[in-house]
């Protein structure tokens, strides 16, 4: 028998990746660090945050003060004069959707790069 059996090398290279795959996660978090504790601080970037709802009747109010959809753009760009506004849309989900594009609209021409939607968690007892 002139060839070399390659089985238990092969079965060897297998354990010792296995070995390897296992090991390497755990050796990121190899040092162990205690990090000193500080007393809180209050951040010295205040967020700037609009806060606009639409209501079912498709009313937006902008800081619980109701405004028109005209002058939303305007009021908006006014309060983006440091240019870092962010806009929290709440609409309520019987609101077409073409209404709450509309509102998108106006807040993006308004120059608000940030905005985003909120949302209650989606619980498993809901009815759909």
């Amino acid at each position: 028998m002139s060839e070399i059996n390659v089985t238990p090398l092969v079965d060897v290279m297998l354990v010792l990746l296995t070995v390897f795959i296992v090991t390497a996660p755990l050796m990121m978090n190899a040092v162990s660090v205690n990090l000193p504790k500080v007393a809180p601080t209050e951040s010295l970037d205040v967020a700037h945050d609009a806060k606009l709802s639409i209501d079912a009747t498709g009313q937006i109010s902008l800081d619980q003060t109701p405004i028109d959809k005209d002058a939303l753009e305007a009021t908006l760009k006014q309060r983006n004069s440091a240019g870092d506004l962010q806009v929290e849309i709440m609409a309520d989900e019987t609101v077409p959707y073409k209404e709450v594009a509309q509102v998108m609209s106006h807040i993006q021409r308004a120059g608000v790069d940030k905005f985003t939607f909120v949302m209650l968690p989606e619980t498993s007892s809901d009815p759909q």
